[in-house]
């Protein structure tokens, strides 16, 4: 049985879709069958792994909506071992076209059941808001990766996050569990990155990956040639902070 995890913090920037391309390409390449499902209107992961984004037909949006199978809107990937569920603009309405349905924060975890054993990781991209989207991807995961800027503002809204996984297991989904916080963009000769780390770390103990992902050049420039670290710098900072966090995932799983 495959394992849901949602990538998922409402403020932007902190390296979501990045974590989410480069752990599905990490987790590949240590032979682990994945799906990236792309559930945020701005479609980076699909883009950030080469899919035409202008040419979805199929995508997240139609399998929320239940007007097609999750197997209709998978696509293969340049990344080993990867598919794909892109994400196109028109996912902007399904926040307004789910108000009215019956149990709308499950539309995503009926939508799933029939793949769910087909993969060994399933990897939810989430947009950075806490609305209905990310909602339903929150009652779909088994649980969630929270990346965390090593940067001033890190921790405002992670408490907001926080309550609202809390109230995600009271209502929608008690088995949710949190991965870990995931640190971000680290650079370890800034002294406030230094401190983010031992502030996060010293507040959340054990949640906290070992692994902290560095500020890397080669990271910002993959995605603009729709690949991720591994294919396009495999010998890259980024590419190796990847392969150990999906590294300590496989650990923490077995």
């Amino acid at each position: 049985m495959g394992k849901i995890i949602a990538i998922a913090n409402q403020k932007g920037g902190v390296g979501k879709t990045t974590t989410s391309v480069n752990l599905a390409a990490s987790l590949g390449v240590l032979e682990k069958k994945v799906l990236l499902i792309d559930a945020d209107p701005q479609a980076n992961a699909s883009s950030g792994l080469g899919i035409d984004i202008e040419n979805i037909a199929i995508g997240t949006y139609q399998i929320l909506e239940h007007s097609n199978l999750p197997e209709e809107a998978i696509i293969k990937c340049s990344a080993l071992n990867v598919d794909v569920i892109p994400a196109h603009i028109d996912l902007v309405a399904i926040e307004i076209e789910l108000v009215d349905k019956e149990n709308r924060e499950y539309m995503l975890k009926q939508a799933l059941a029939s793949i769910k054993d087909q993969y060994d990781y399933i990897l939810i991209d989430c947009a950075p808001s806490l609305g209905l989207l990310t909602l339903n991807a929150l009652t779909a995961a088994d649980s969630v990766i929270i990346p965390i800027q090593c940067e001033y503002y890190a921790l405002e809204g992670l408490g907001k996050l926080l309550n609202t996984i809390k109230s995600v297991q009271k209502i929608h989904n008690p088995d949710l569990d949190i991965e870990g916080l995931l640190l971000t963009m680290f650079d370890s000769r800034l002294r406030l990155s230094n401190q983010v780390v031992e502030e996060v770390q010293k507040h959340f103990n054990d949640m906290v990956f070992n692994t902290v992902i560095q500020r890397n050049v080669k990271l910002s420039e993959a995605p603009s040639y729709g690949e991720s670290i591994i294919n396009y710098d495999a010998a890259s900072k980024g590419a190796s902070n990847y392969l150990h966090l999906a590294h300590e995932i496989i650990q923490k799983n077995s």
